[in-house]
């Protein structure tokens, strides 16, 4: 198929410009000659992508489209589909990095040529990598099956010359991710990196619900990046899950994140429940983020499956399900951390399951994360870290109770708790992830070893087991742990009520002058639009990227933190995107959706942070117009009012249309001086309220516990 049978929605063709959808809609209304649809939907139309391109170019609007901007394009709009698409191009990244001389030979000829010619070469590869087995997860396309491809894998090839193999792969992979949010459901990297870490260092690995394969991709990083146990990076890693297609983009993220040479990698795609695919393998670690709250997860056929060691599962507990399956296919010692949801926890109808998990030393932690820590992103899901008893002599009861030379000397066993909820300011964007691995990771490297650790109120204790063994034998961290001293300690909050008095001293000092005269009439000022600045050249407009953030690992500035008047708090995914836009000192930063009047001018500290999506970036000229005139304007009201959408429920700003006063320089920087002062002013009310509402809660707390008097 001709390369110019990929299509682009306007979205798409958005993104290859730098600008909205708006943008093209007017392009659409403006330009006769701008090309026709050629496919999608009347309300959703789709464009030839290489007309597209040329359009853009003769109207200046795009000098060249970046190389991974136009895989991706024909990656999205391969007829075959994306997953389709990713499959083929991850075959042949896969050819392009470990035989590269069968990839040159096969793509020397025409396009017809390759397609007869690729089948064999990705056969021989696939083989190698993944298996000869017909319970291999990626099958080997055929020649018909390849031929829309070809024009992609020839560019793809290209891509990975220039940032290698596996980066192409997972820039395709993670921006198909990011378009498709509501079909997959995904390990963040912040706590797939913890569950690696808790894993220590296996030489075998199975995750038997993959997905993506991003926790065995964190098992596997761990490793490489460990100076201490380099050497110990997995030999052999499994995945399976119940999605062919997920399985098949899983096997070759793997086989693209791992080298041939030292790392085995196998996937299956089925029901790990139902038909698992390593019933004789036993590993020294299993990763998991199970499917949640499943009452279709084979009760009624699995009754007498061997794995139910723990007790049989009732039909509403499939994630004690999960943890059997995990612990059966564990080497004595090895150790399982799975994602959970809190319910299972506490749930009575699996209380008798937890139960057997603590007498047998089975179960060895619970570690509460703050909520927005993985999907399902507002509840405060749980990670469970179990360890295969030993069924040699002095196995059975109590057996996992501890790994370390001073645990053999314990005979009490324990229970490992951590809440982490008050380490972390809870939000999907507002977790501190190094905080909260180093915290969880160090307690439970301690409690491993030794068998016990130290008890912290409101943050982690080891429980006896005999104390969880009652009616309920409810695992909740919270339930367990001594309250922290209220808002801190009674020096806490003295330390709080005198920041709060200072910052009321401010907040009186920056009291605004409005004057004591009668109003002026208003002022009928000659405007411009935001738009017109930007194509006079005055100032600059970007958007901000659904990509992930930087390559660097940079914050990222979200819509939240814009709202809210706080530092960058995002985080990078993996990989992130080169060209993210950054922020830099004097840009202007404006919410796109139901922010109303917000507008935040950026300074030194917020400099560098990676701008985030449903945000815009204005970088004014400082010749032309000065920041806090510009942000201080495009506050009001009115102004926001008519540069608004209200077409749904959300109202969608167009900061194109949003207008400012035509002035010389030096009166916007007079106007630019008091929308400073305001800004200063504002900011000091917005910490004097998290100040105050911070000790009205801790002196309740202390009146409450008693540690502080009524007197």
């Amino acid at each position: 198929m001709p390369d110019n049978a990929t299509e682009v929605t306007a979205a798409g063709i958005a993104r290859l410009a730098g600008v909205g959808r708006a943008a093209v809609s007017n392009w659409r209304r403006r330009h006769p000659d701008f090309p026709k649809p050629v496919g999608g939907t009347e309300t959703s139309p789709s464009f030839a992508l290489a007309e597209v391109e040329e359009w853009l170019r003769t109207q200046g609007k795009l000098a060249e489209v970046p190389l991974r901007e136009r895989v991706w394009q024909q990656v999205a709009g391969h007829p075959a589909g994306a997953v389709t698409a990713l499959v083929h191009t991850g075959c042949v990244l896969l050819l392009v990095r470990d035989r590269p001389t069968a990839w040159s030979a096969t793509s020397a000829g025409s396009d017809a040529t390759c397609a007869e010619l690729l089948p064999t070469a990705l056969a021989q590869v696939l083989d190698g990598r993944l298996g000869g087995d017909w319970l291999r997860a990626v099958r080997t396309p055929d020649a018909a099956e390849l031929a829309p491809s070809v024009p992609l894998l020839r560019a793809a090839a290209e891509l990975a010359g220039e940032t290698g193999a596996r980066q192409a792969y997972a820039f395709l992979l993670g921006r198909h991710l990011d378009a498709n949010p509501r079909q997959y459901t995904l390990t963040p990297q912040g706590p797939a990196a913890l569950m690696a870490a808790l894993a220590g260092h296996p030489r075998t690995v199975l995750d038997p619900a993959c997905g993506t394969a991003s926790l065995l991709c964190a098992v596997t990083d761990a490793g490489n990046g460990d100076a201490t146990h380099g050497a110990d990076r997995p030999v052999a890693v499994y995945a399976q899950d119940a999605d062919p297609d997920l399985t098949a983009l899983a096997a070759l993220r793997l086989a693209l994140h791992t080298d041939a040479r030292t790392t085995e990698v196998r996937a299956v795609a089925a029901d790990s429940l139902r038909a698992d695919a390593y019933p004789q393998v036993s590993v020294d670690a299993v990763v998991s983020h199970p499917p949640f709250n499943e009452r279709n997860w084979g009760h009624d056929e699995l009754a007498y499956d061997p794995r139910w060691e723990y007790g049989f599962p009732a039909r509403t507990e499939s994630e004690l399900a999960w943890v059997q399956h995990a612990l059966a296919r564990l080497r004595p010692g090895g150790t399982a951390v799975l994602l959970m949801p809190p319910a299972a926890a506490s749930r009575r109808s699996g209380r008798r399951i937890r139960a057997d998990l603590l007498r047998r030393g089975a179960l060895r932690a619970v570690v509460a994360l703050p909520a927005g820590a993985a999907p399902p992103y507002g509840v405060p899901l749980h990670l469970w870290v179990l360890r295969k008893p030993d069924a040699g002599p002095g196995g059975g009861a109590g057996a996992g109770a501890g790994a370390g030379a001073g645990a053999g000397a314990r005979t009490a066993p324990e229970l490992l708790v951590v809440d982490t909820a008050d380490l972390s300011e809870a939000g999907r964007d507002k977790l501190d992830w190094a905080a909260l691995h180093t915290a969880v990771l160090t307690t439970w490297q301690t409690f491993d070893r030794d068998g016990t650790v130290e008890e912290r109120p409101g943050v982690s204790r080891a429980v006896p087991v005999i104390e969880l063994l009652d009616d309920d034998v409810d695992l909740a961290p919270a339930r367990h742990l001594p309250p922290p001293a209220a808002g801190g300690g009674a020096a806490e909050l003295a330390s709080v009520r005198e920041r709060l008095a200072d910052t009321l001293r401010l907040t009186v000092e920056l009291n605004p002058h409005t004057g004591t005269g009668a109003s002026a009439p208003p002022v009928h000022w000659p405007v411009t639009t935001v738009g017109e600045l930007a194509r006079a050249g005055a100032l600059v407009l970007r958007t901000g990227s659904t990509g992930g953030g930087g390559p660097d690992g940079a914050p990222v500035l979200t819509e939240q933190d814009v709202l809210s008047g706080s530092a960058a708090s995002g985080t990078s995914a993996e990989g992130g995107d080169e060209d993210a836009v950054r922020t830099a000192p004097g840009d202007v930063v404006v919410p796109v959706l139901g922010g109303g009047s917000i507008a935040r001018v950026v300074d030194e500290r917020g400099a560098g942070a990676v701008l985030g999506r449903n945000l815009h970036l204005l970088r004014p000229d400082p010749a032309t117009v000065d920041p806090w005139f510009l942000a201080g304007f495009l506050r009001g009201t009115a102004n926001n009012r008519q540069a608004s959408s209200y077409a749904s429920t959300a109202a969608r700003l167009d900061v194109r249309r949003l207008q400012l006063p035509r002035l010389p320089l030096a009166d916007q920087r007079r106007y630019g001086e008091r929308f400073r002062a305001l800004a200063a002013f504002e900011d000091a009310l917005r910490e004097a309220g998290r100040l105050g509402e911070r000790l009205v809660q801790g002196l309740y707390d202390g009146l409450a516990d008693g540690t502080v008097p009524p007197e």
